[in-house]
């Protein structure tokens, strides 16, 4: 396995620099994600490159001072088609990298100020005069923000950025940037469409995968800072001492790439595995237990990140089973969380056991009394929007509802009602709507990525979580473009003002080609697809139009399981009208809105095109702003989508040969299915839907 030789674990110990051949017609499996450090093909560029980092200067032998050693020799030396040396003073063209405590060169420069002002994660690189030589500094006060810097400069250089007079300042908005995965101990993932997990639990402690080294230098790269490797339905078992000195090891091999363990917990535990009668939060016995239980945690992984839960949600365990409350539970695991620095991140993905008459407006319902009660280690993690990772919903209106909680944004990465990992679908676009949505919490600019980054009220405490979509294939993401939804959620987390449509144009230049056509191709099919993807499955709005997969179309779908988990819960499509009505006169959800979005959405004159039916039902004569009717504006978005999908398909076929054969092939054939299955979605739906306007039984599959 080629990339994974060159991209692995072993080169970087041996301090070995390989480097890719230029050709695109070299095959790739896709292992080496953004971090291939592709040879230059701009003669110019290279020249002046060349010239410019002649070799690679970094005091200290703490493990993440050599990974930021190597890393920079590696990328150096791949970018620039030679070997860059590594030196021992700061001649002409060094890059120069450390701290004031590791690098003597670094504590000369006086740039205390500016480090102190961008913390430990955040660097600076700057060109510089040092001992008369002209030199290159990536600096921070901590060493993994020395090791951000190093892959910030290599980004820099490997897409093209002018370098000549460097002087870079960044620090994280965002403290807590972390990568939930939905892995269970059986080595399956819930909602992963990648492959297996990446965690090998019979191996473990004795054997840590080389790969984990790789997905964490990958996360480095982008700036992700804490891993949960278990699913949020968490088995208990991953409290027992034995599993614990199993996230031991991988907490030991991912330490030296700044990424803190984070463990998703059973609130049953204590009954379920510490023998104890009972788990009420407020039983004399239960506190005691889990105060030890994170002291053998701590006393295992000193720098364990915390907790995190789901309760009292989908038949999991939690504190209402006692008659208590979500901050009753939370409160109990801060407190034995506290005096080590553990946080818990209280998940408000809930819905009551019996069917609510809306269930989007639990979450509101349930935690904003609570604001004020929950101790200062809590977050309360909120989904993007208030169902479940649809492709387009209104922001979640815990965000700008919360002023004294810290709220924690949770993203889904991995397409569970995106086409999984057979559709191409950049999610930065969404994310980017979600981010720079206004709350109107505080007046005008009250965007969601304020109140994330504790700018809007305060918070000292920020963060953002993903749900991974990485598994054992060979190109980690199932998909090639899936890969750059890990991309953008690590760039998002980081600076949550930055633009989907840069984010794209990094991730394109370092994964497929530098050639100014390409990159403008590839991007162009990025940017439009999750648009395109909206419109052949929840077009004006519709959403929840599928079965238990999260994946074909089902609009049929009556699910004897729930009602809420039916497509026609929400859909609601009869003879006379389609939609489900959250105005105040229907199930009331848009009141859980702050002005004036809660009048504007109340009202479908001046509710925007793409939620209409989220929030209104409407006639299917209604006169769109198209002048089209409902019906008419319906089947012409199904239309569209489908023609978009074909396009994506045609747009790929004209880059043949622009790129390596394999990875060629395997997107064009995953293109092909996304063709196919849109097809589908427009001829199932259209035909459904008419069948309930006309009042006519569809036929069997249609």
């Amino acid at each position: 396995m080629l990339d994974r030789k060159l991209g692995g674990p072993a080169a970087l110990a041996l301090g070995v620099v390989l480097v890719l051949p230029a050709s695109p017609a070299a095959s790739e499996t896709g292992y080496d994600l953004w971090l291939r450090y592709a040879p230059l093909e701009d003669a110019g560029t290279r020249s002046a490159y060349d010239a410019r980092f002649t070799a690679v200067l970094v005091p200290g032998d703490s493990p993440t001072l050599a990974v930021v050693r190597e890393e920079l020799r590696r990328g150096l030396s791949g970018l620039l088609g030679r070997e860059t040396p590594g030196a021992t003073s700061a001649g002409d063209g060094a890059v120069v990298a450390g701290t004031p405590e590791s690098s003597p060169q670094v504590a000369r420069l006086g740039w205390d100020e500016a480090l102190d002002r961008v913390g430990a994660e955040g660097f600076l690189i700057r060109t510089t005069e040092l001992d008369g030589h002209r030199v290159t500094v990536v600096a921070s006060s901590g060493e993994i923000g020395v090791l951000y810097g190093a892959f910030h400069l290599l980004r820099l250089l490997d897409t093209g950025a002018v370098v000549a007079d460097l002087d870079v300042e960044q620090r994280p908005r965002l403290q807590r940037r972390l990568l939930n995965h939905w892995d269970n101990l059986d080595g399956s993932v819930e909602r992963g469409y990648a492959g297996r997990s990446l965690w090998d639990w019979d191996e473990l402690p004795g054997t840590v995968d080389p790969r984990i080294l790789d997905y964490a230098r990958a996360n480095a790269s982008i700036g992700v800072n804490g891993t949960v490797p278990t699913n949020v339905n968490a088995s208990p078992r991953v409290l027992t001492s034995e599993h614990l000195r199993k996230l031991a090891a991988i907490a030991d091999a991912i330490r030296p790439y700044g990424i803190r363990l984070y463990l998703a917990v059973n609130f049953a535990s204590p009954k379920v595995i510490g023998g104890l009668p009972t788990a009420d939060p407020l039983d004399p016995a239960v506190a005691p237990w889990w105060r030890d239980k994170v002291a053998e945690i701590y006393g295992l992984i000193p720098d364990f990140g915390g907790f995190l839960v789901k309760a009292n949600s989908e038949g999991q365990p939690g504190p209402q089973d006692y008659g208590r409350t979500h901050a009753d539970g939370a409160n109990l695991l801060a407190d034995a969380l506290a005096p080590h620095g553990g946080v818990v991140m209280w998940r408000a993905f809930v819905y009551d056991e019996s069917v609510d008459a809306d269930r989007i407006k639990r979450a509101h319902m349930e935690f904003v009394p609570l604001d004020g009660t929950l101790r200062e280690n809590v977050f309360v993690q909120a989904k993007n929007g208030p169902l479940d990772f649809m492709p387009r919903e209104p922001f979640h209106p815990l965000f700008g509802a919360m002023p004294e909680t810290p709220l924690m944004a949770e993203l889904q990465v991995t397409q569970e009602y995106l086409g999984h990992s057979r559709h191409l679908v950049y999610l930065g676009t969404m994310w980017q709507e979600f981010l720079q949505a206004d709350t109107h919490a505080s007046g005008t600019g009250s965007t969601v990525a304020r109140v994330l980054d504790g700018s809007l009220h305060g918070y000292a405490m920020t963060g953002m979580a993903g749900v991974a979509n990485t598994g054992s294939d060979v190109n980690w993401c199932g998909h090639h473009f899936a890969q750059a939804n890990w991309y953008a959620y690590g760039r998002l987390a980081w600076d949550p003002g930055l633009s989907a449509e840069a984010i794209a144009g990094e991730w394109t230049r370092s994964t497929w080609g530098r050639d100014p056509g390409l990159v403008a191709a590839i991007s162009e099919m990025m940017m439009g697809s999750r648009e395109t993807y909206v419109r052949y499955t929840m077009p004006v709005g519709l959403h929840h139009l599928i079965g238990g997969d999260h994946y074909a179309p089902m609009p049929e779908n009556p699910d004897p399981r729930r009602e809420d988990w039916s497509a026609i819960y929400y859909h609601r499509a009869d003879s006379e009208a389609i939609g489900f009505d959250r105005t105040r006169r229907g199930s009331g959800a848009v009141t859980q809105y702050h002005p004036p979005l809660s009048e504007r959405w109340d009202d479908p004159a001046t509710t925007p095109d793409e939620l209409l039916l989220w929030f209104h039902r409407l006639p299917w004569d209604y006169e769109m702003k198209s002048g089209r009717t409902l019906w008419e504006e319906i089947a012409a978005h199904y239309e569209q989508g489908a023609r978009e999908a074909a396009e994506l398909l045609d747009a790929w076929q004209a880059l043949r040969g622009r790129v390596d054969d394999q990875r060629f092939a395997e997107v064009l054939a995953r293109l092909q299915v996304q063709a196919d299955h849109a097809a589908q979605w427009r001829d199932q739906c259209i035909g459904f839907f008419l069948s309930r306007k006309s009042g006519v039984a569809a036929a069997p599959g249609s």
